[in-house]
């Protein structure tokens, strides 16, 4: 078995080492408002559950050359945001709101997703989405790097669920209903699979 020591290598190296061995992840599609009203989406998949009570989520939103993201600037600016989940219907749409375009650009327009008024938050979210979930900033918090801060680390506490009904059934989702792909390396995605079922020791 290799033992490397993360300090000596660069950080592409660690990253590769990271996103090739923490799979599969889920991904988030994140909505957000500019200060000038651009509807923004980008996906995340450094992205998970923080807490049920009350619920919360978080996000890890890696910054480039110690710049901040549109999205890590918009959930500072406006503490708010849409999370929807990724699934095997919209995995494509999304995918094309990955592109780096510039603040004034909508990558919702691009990908030509459709726009949907939220409930308790001022940011819309799309309905492309069999989930999302409208959220507050609660936290964020920047880390890492060496000169300057490598991501803004965001919690967010959730406002609001949409689920489609279709995939809702006695408090529970169905996983084969949602049809949730995860990212894995590379282009790799990856859909549920099997399921299997093992019992939790008492």
């Amino acid at each position: 078995m290799l033992s490397i020591d993360p300090a000596l290598l660069s950080e592409r190296e660690n990253y590769k080492f990271l996103i090739g061995s923490i799979i599969p992840r889920p991904i988030a599609f994140v909505t957000t408002i500019s200060k000038d009203g651009v509807l923004n989406g980008a996906p995340f998949s450094y992205f998970n559950i923080v807490s049920s009570n009350p619920p919360m989520i978080s996000l890890s939103i890696q910054r480039s050359s110690g710049r901040q993201k549109d999205t890590a600037r918009n959930i500072n600016d406006s503490r708010q945001f849409v999370v929807h989940i990724v699934d095997e219907q919209n995995v494509e749409k999304i995918n094309k709101t990955a592109a780096n375009l510039p603040p004034e650009q909508s990558e919702i327009e691009l990908a030509n997703l459709s726009p949907v008024d939220s409930v308790r938050i001022s940011v819309p979210g799309v309905k492309e989405a069999k989930i999302r979930m409208e959220c507050s900033l609660e936290h964020s918090i920047a880390l890492g790097g060496s000169d300057t801060p490598g991501c803004d680390f965001i919690i967010g506490k959730v406002v609001q669920f949409h689920i489609e009904s279709d995939i809702y059934e006695n408090g529970r989702i169905d996983p084969r209903g949602l049809a949730a792909v995860s990212r894995l390396a590379g282009n790799n995605y990856a859909k549920i699979g099997e399921i299997f079922e093992i019992e939790r020791p008492k």
